[in-house]
């Protein structure tokens, strides 16, 4: 383990010359290899070499401090590569979700004034070369992955291959050599265009001081953290969470591993067996979905055996491990059992049997999920953060955390609630300085006495912070009620008979939502009342069958019991189709956009209103 003293981080860029002498030769990088399917290995040394040729192909390119380059690709080495060559001349990154739509290109390239893109795959290149040709601004497309068919009428994008031999010169190693020594830590790093669920994307402003504060405090609070562990990257490096980790890692030693391709991640997940991993909520849904319905389907010796397992090991982590607490010699027997029996086993099946630290942050995670998590070992770290806060604000320590809380504040970032709305407002060297060149946007954002405004409310009890609600999600009812729809969708969530929920409320005079089940369990269910299905693979006409309505408002019921009668739901439509990113329905971070939802599916939210 390294003291902390040995970090001397001042500038992202310097993490290029930790890798080349710190862990020259400790395996950094484990990648895929898209021919063979087999697992390759690069040394410290090697990422090094590779970062300081993308930065002296960016040299003889002829950027300057300050310029912005985009990277519009999945998550690849060479993404990482580039990122940091970008750093080394003191540039400017500014990653496209790969996701993006023409128009979103074209958006942000004008925004950042950027000329120069790389471009990951054949969707990636297809977009940026029809921005290019259609409505200029970019003056060079550079291609990672070989296999990308150019236009016939290309001439001036490159593959990432040529790119590297062009900048293989003296004179450019001389020029990223005067940069790297003139980095100071007030210099932009990245750009990152708010995924948007609400108006145009604005790009925030991070600089490398939010970067390296957020390797120190990690360190700190994190201090077995180290070169024996492996960290997963599968969410996308265009996200500040996955950004900020993967320099939290390298800066730390940590082998990362990285998917390019997130839907395999189930797949991978057993062959590459992290210690460490960053995600969202809706990963650990799943997990818990999967679970619970391996249970019900079990007989019921094995799914008694397994419940018992799980009240047990809630009772033993969160009721004594975690309040530092001494068990009984009885629990700690029976944990010690099922930890090595019934917890092993689940973890095994989906990769997670060497986990230590799994951080999640990005929207919230259901309480009973959270407890489920640790009650089979699974060491969940519920952190909160924004894009405009580099990442953590707030996060689980290790032990002794506070289960319905988004974690202790870490030292550097400060925080207050406002009086009136009770709004988490933030200071400190890991917030923004602001949105890039967009004034309206900055004046709404920050006080007059300059704290951020993140828009969400919460409590603060000591250094712990508690999530309330997000205020700009706040519905109120034509009853004058308020609504807080994130709360009600989790609820629904959690249960493995609902993928996703959209909740209807704002304006009208009781809550509704919209809802796309897991539709093989719900046939199942209403096979099992007798219900008569005709096409099983025709969601639209199952959704409309009154048994299978009853059968999911019967959930329902259950789920909110515990909510106020005016923030039950009332009604609800099935829907044959998951919201999706193709239709801009969800962002990449999977979060909702509410008014695109709403305008999709106005003609169904009407019916609801109906007397």
């Amino acid at each position: 383990m390294m003291e902390s003293q040995d970090l001397h981080l001042s500038h992202l860029s310097q993490i290029i010359g930790r890798l080349e002498t710190t862990f020259r030769s400790h395996r950094i990088l484990k990648q895929l290899n898209p021919k063979t399917q087999t697992w390759e290995w690069l040394t410290g040394e090697a990422v090094a070499q590779n970062c300081m040729q993308a930065a002296k192909g960016l040299a003889q390119l002829g950027l300057e401090p300050g310029d912005c380059i985009g990277i519009y690709s999945p998550n690849k080495s060479e993404y990482l590569y580039t990122e940091l060559g970008i750093f080394a001349l003191r540039g400017v990154s500014v990653p496209f979700y790969s996701t993006c739509s023409p128009d979103q290109v074209h958006f942000i390239v004008c925004s950042a004034g950027i000329k120069v893109i790389f471009v990951g795959e054949q969707y990636q290149y297809n977009n940026a070369y029809q921005v290019q040709r259609e409505r200029g601004q970019i003056e060079r497309i550079i291609i990672y992955d070989r296999a990308v068919v150019r236009q016939f009428d290309d001439n001036t994008s490159i593959y990432y291959d040529e790119f590297i031999r062009i900048g293989d010169s003296m004179p450019s190693e001389t020029k990223v050599k005067i940069r790297m020594s003139e980095a100071r830590r007030e210099d932009l790093a990245v750009l990152i265009y708010t995924s948007g669920t609400t108006g145009e994307p604005k790009g925030v402003q991070v600089l490398h001081q939010a970067f390296v504060e957020q390797v120190k405090r990690h360190h700190e609070v994190y201090p077995s953290i180290g070169p024996t562990d492996t960290s997963v990257n599968f969410l996308p490096l265009s996200h500040i969470f996955e950004k900020a980790w993967v320099y939290v890692c390298w800066s730390l030693g940590v082998r990362v591993a990285i998917v390019t391709n997130p839907k395999r991640i189930q797949e991978l997940m057993p062959q590459i067996k992290p210690t460490l991993m960053c995600n969202v909520p809706r990963y650990w849904e799943k997990v818990y979905q999967g679970v619970m319905a391996h249970i019900d389907e079990s007989l019921a010796p094995i799914a008694s055996l397994f419940r018992r397992a799980i009240k047990v090991g809630r009772r033993y982590k969160l009721d004594y491990w975690n309040k530092y607490k001494t068990p009984p010699v009885l629990l700690s027997v029976e944990h010690w059992i099922y930890k090595h029996t019934v917890y092993y086993l689940l973890k095994r099946a989906t990769g997670l049997q060497n986990g230590r630290f799994f951080p999640t942050a990005g929207s919230l995670l259901s309480e009973p999920i959270n407890e489920f998590l640790n009650a089979v070992d699974i060491p969940i770290i519920i952190g909160y953060g924004l894009s405009e806060s580099c990442a953590t604000v707030s996060a689980y320590p290790m032990r002794g955390f506070e289960l319905s809380s988004i974690g202790e504040v870490f030292e550097g970032v400060e925080v207050r609630i406002a009086p009136d709305t009770q709004e988490i407002q933030l200071r400190g060297e890991t917030i923004t300085p602001g949105y890039y060149y967009n004034d309206q946007a900055n004046a709404e954002a920050f006080t007059e006495d300059g704290w951020f405004r993140t828009g969400d409310a919460g409590r603060l009890e000591g250094r712990t912070l508690f999530f309330t609600e997000r205020l700009k999600d706040l519905y109120k009812t034509a009853n004058g009620k308020y609504i807080a729809p994130q709360q009600i969708e989790n609820l629904l969530t959690a249960h493995r008979l609902f993928e996703q929920v959209a909740v209807v409320a704002d304006g009208y005079k009781f809550v509704s939502a919209l809802i796309y089940p897991n539709w093989g369990l719900m046939i199942s269910m209403a096979k099992e009342r007798g219900c008569i299905i005709g096409d099983p693979m025709n969601f639209h006409q199952i959704a409309l069958i009154p048994t299978v309505i009853q059968i999911a408002m019967a959930q329902i019921e259950e789920l909110q019991a515990g909510l106020a009668a005016f923030e039950k739901i009332k009604r609800i439509t099935l829907i044959a189709e998951p919201f999706s990113m193709e239709r801009n329905e969800i962002t990449p971070s999977l979060k909702l956009r509410r008014k695109v939802i709403y305008q999709h599916y106005q003609e169904q939210i009407e019916a609801m209103y109906k007397e």
